[in-house]
């Protein structure tokens, strides 16, 4: 199995170097970017597990990047910075940063950081949904199987457990299509009697609880005639 690839941006390149070194001595690749313009331009091209982002950079910033980057990734993204006070690690922390060390750092401090956080982002986001990935993101929409909490831009959404299964059968399978009857046995785990509208009143109470508009539903998707999917 190939191991992580870990984005190192900084300006000196001294740094990213001995980042580097250490880095591929546990066996991760590596790329480097000496500003938050190459590294998202890295990002647009390659797949990346974790970013090391330092803070102080011409053109862009970390900070800046860091925003950027939270747009569409939630890559974990550890930040390096000279400065050592509160406010400045507040300030990397709530613009996406999962953690924060400064410099000078040990450099097997930052390889036990680099292992933590690899660690989590693999938990909760294996690529195949199908095996049991724990947080599923679907736009706006982000389901926590493990807690069964769902928010919709950040809004908490209460689903009874029935709705959570359904919507969860959906998630786990973008773009595959469930009949009626497949959403009832796999959700009730019982045989499904033709005549049964129970289904359709649960996706009907689901879309008025996660869609702005139930009648023009963003997330769960009517396939007339063969039933509902979540689009990919």
């Amino acid at each position: 199995m190939d191991k992580e690839t870990i984005l190192v941006v900084d300006d000196e390149k001294e740094i990213r170097d001995l980042i580097e070194i250490y880095l591929k001595n546990e066996g991760y690749n590596t790329l480097k970017a000496s500003d938050g313009f190459e590294a998202l331009s890295l990002l647009k091209a390659r797949e990346v597990q974790l970013i090391i982002l330092d803070v102080m950079m011409p053109n862009m910033d970390g900070i800046r990047a860091c925003m950027k980057i939270r747009e569409e990734r939630n890559t974990p993204i550890i930040m390096l910075s000279a400065k050592s006070e509160d406010m400045d690690k507040i300030m990397g922390l709530t613009t996406g940063a999962d953690d924060y060390i400064t410099k000078p750092f040990n450099p097997l401090e930052l390889i036990a950081r680099v292992k933590s956080q690899l660690r989590r982002y693999i938990k909760l986001n294996n690529n195949s949904v199908a095996f049991g990935r724990a947080v599923l993101e679907l736009d706006d929409l982000v389901i926590n199987t493990e807690t069964h909490e769902i928010s919709i831009d950040g809004r908490a959404v209460k689903l009874t457990p029935r709705e959570f299964d359904i919507l969860e059968l959906l998630a786990r399978n973008p773009g595959k299509v469930f009949s009626i009857e497949n959403i009832y046995q796999s959700v009730w785990k019982e045989s499904f009697i033709q005549s049964d509208n129970t289904v359709m009143v649960h996706i009907r109470k689901i879309r008025e609880k996660i869609e702005k508009d139930p009648r023009k539903p963003r997330y769960i998707k009517t396939v007339w005639g063969v039933g509902y999917k979540i689009e990919k």
